[in-house]
């Protein structure tokens, strides 16, 4: 008995076209009515951005109009922003606070997080518990002792008091770091210690290459937390204009022009650029670090 081959026009589904492997087309108005809500997100999200960059380019004037369209496109707010107040001296003590408070979390809460994640000890889980604590509790709780400590050393005034404080580990960072560290397997780190490694050996060799997207998300998060940072320099900072990161200033800017809006939105705009840079080459990592974080408790 001779087997009897369908053609390719009775294999294909009913409803397709001959010859599209992809199967039946999809209406444009099926498409919209499945994404509209993401549509609808997207928009307004960007939408406070696109109106902060038209009236950065618009003159003072035209500001305080129902205007959305900047006539004529006016540059001259970002040359003011330059040279009207010491935004470099800003953006070089944003970079000097958010760059030591990562490297210094880095150097403390990894070493952390890998011991409560990876290694077996007694009181595991109480240490973990007073880390959550430790990570929910607001910091106007412990202000004033705080404060009072740092001004006996002599560090108010600068920003310092904010950058220290991570040589001794970030409550959140270990969270997050930890749940990471979770999600690889104990046995590569065995079989690094049966070939005769060291438990910091086995940290830098072995779980540190398979975690830098967990490291890097951590990094970021630090990184942003310290460049948005508005409370913690107006507590340690605010009487010294010369150690003001750009937050700050920002802020104090704002305040003193209130009514320029132009210039104001100017500044706001050189503020979130280097921000954006950098989320938009580290997005990646950032991204792959927070969907692994969590796989396993």
């Amino acid at each position: 008995m001779t087997a009897v081959s369908q053609s390719p026009l009775a294999r294909a589904p009913r409803g397709s076209a001959p010859g599209d492997a992809r199967g039946p087309r999809r209406s444009p108005l099926l498409w919209i009515a499945e994404h509209a809500a993401l549509v609808a997100i997207g928009v307004l999200t960007l939408a406070p951005i696109v109106f902060v960059v038209l009236t950065s380019v618009m003159s003072s004037n035209q500001a305080l109009t129902a205007s959305i369209i900047p006539r004529p496109f006016d540059l001259g707010n970002y040359v003011r922003v330059f040279t009207e107040v010491p935004l470099l001296q800003w953006f070089g003590n944003s970079a000097l606070y958010a760059v030591l408070a990562t490297a210094f979390m880095l150097l403390s809460s990894v070493p952390a997080a890998y011991a409560l994640a990876q290694i077996r000890f007694k009181g595991a889980n109480l240490v973990f518990t007073v880390i959550i604590v430790a990570m929910l509790l607001p910091p106007q709780v412990t202000a004033v002792p705080v404060y009072v400590m740092w001004s006996h050393l002599h560090l108010t005034g600068t920003l310092w008091p904010l950058i220290l404080p991570n040589l001794l580990g970030d409550a959140f960072s270990i969270f997050l770091l930890r749940q990471f560290f979770m999600t690889i397997p104990k046995e590569y780190g065995d079989a690094a210690r049966m070939d005769g490694c060291s438990e910091w050996g086995v940290l830098m060799r072995v779980v540190v290459p398979m975690a830098r997207p967990g490291i890097a998300s951590a990094a970021i998060f630090m990184f942003f937390n310290s460049w948005n940072d508005y409370y913690g320099p107006l507590l340690y900072a605010s009487e010294n204009q010369a150690a003001w990161p750009v937050a700050y200033g920002l802020a104090t800017f704002r305040g003193q022009h209130g009514t320029d809006w132009s210039m104001t939105m100017a500044m706001t705009v050189v503020v979130m650029v280097p921000v954006v840079i950098i989320f938009f080459f580290a997005q990646k990592a950032f991204v792959e670090g927070i969907a692994l974080t969590g796989v396993k408790g």
